[in-house]
């Protein structure tokens, strides 16, 4: 496993996708090891923070030419969800759920940007009832009032291309990744 600093190509990540704990790093001579934290906090329109998801036991899944989906344990989370009726399919993982989730203070509800595996395939048992987060809501952050926003350690992800695909950017990816218009034959 790469430390946070070093650079991972997305074009070497395997396919099929692997699971992989979210890294535990130890620094010498210092006698710790540093958890990779994942976290993902509201933000109002006015400032005020509401953490939405905090973990140090978190997964994430590698696949050639994506960046890191991360999934959170259910434990993770600070706030209720509701599962609504959409589902989706993947050839790896299998049958996905998604949810809806209401922010703080707002009346609109985020539907479909979290999802979770109730059954997953195999290798991917230990995802079970864990939950990813697209980077973004999708929704305008002034209607909405307000956004989350999601974290690797203390450095804010961005978007993976798209809106199918919920892999978060960080700034030690490089190489082209999947999911913007002239990609989807990768």
């Amino acid at each position: 496993m790469a430390p946070r600093n070093e650079v991972e190509d997305v074009w070497t990540y395997p396919r099929p996708p692997a699971l992989q704990r979210t890294p535990k790093y130890v620094f010498f001579p210092s006698p710790h090891t540093r958890v990779l934290r994942l976290r993902v906090i509201w933000i109002a329109t006015d400032g005020a923070e509401t953490v939405l998801a905090d973990t140090t036991e978190g997964y994430r899944v590698l696949e050639t030419t994506h960046p890191p989906t991360y999934y959170l344990p259910p434990g993770a989370l600070k706030v209720s969800l509701q599962k609504t009726s959409k589902s989706s399919f993947c050839e790896w993982k299998g049958q996905a759920s998604y949810h809806t989730l209401q922010p703080p203070l707002s009346t609109i509800p985020i539907q479909n940007r979290i999802w979770s595996y109730p059954a997953p395939t195999g290798s991917f048992s230990p995802i079970k009832d864990h939950l990813s987060f697209y980077a973004s809501t999708g929704i305008d952050k002034k209607k909405l009032g307000g956004e989350w926003v999601c974290f690797v350690d203390d450095e804010r992800v961005g978007l993976q291309e798209g809106d199918f695909y919920g892999g978060w950017v960080t700034s030690n990816l490089k190489g082209r990744m999947k999911g913007g218009p002239g990609t989807w034959g990768w």
